[in-house]
């Protein structure tokens, strides 16, 4: 399943936010595969696309981070995926 998630952090937590993840990498656990980060270059917000079939680990992704960011997380599918929903 595809994901797609949306973090923010306020401005306080800017510096913290820049060293754990200079320091990590901030790199999923294994079970999830990272496709893409961008990151809003006005600042504090940032967007993920990840995969992963285990919702455990997907969720274990960000809470490591859950003391300095929020996150807005969407389960998504591509167009193949719609086309055999569609298809029943």
């Amino acid at each position: 399943m595809l994901f797609v998630t949306i973090f923010r952090f306020p401005p306080e937590k800017r510096q913290a936010v820049v060293e754990r993840f200079m320091k990590t990498g901030g790199m999923p656990p294994p079970g999830v595969k990272l496709l893409g980060r961008w990151h809003d270059l006005g600042g504090g917000r940032g967007f993920t696309v990840s995969e992963s079939d285990d919702p455990v680990a997907a969720g274990k992704y960000f809470y490591d981070w859950t003391d300095l960011m929020t996150f807005e997380t969407v389960p998504v599918s591509n167009d193949e995926q719609l086309a055999k929903i569609l298809a029943g």
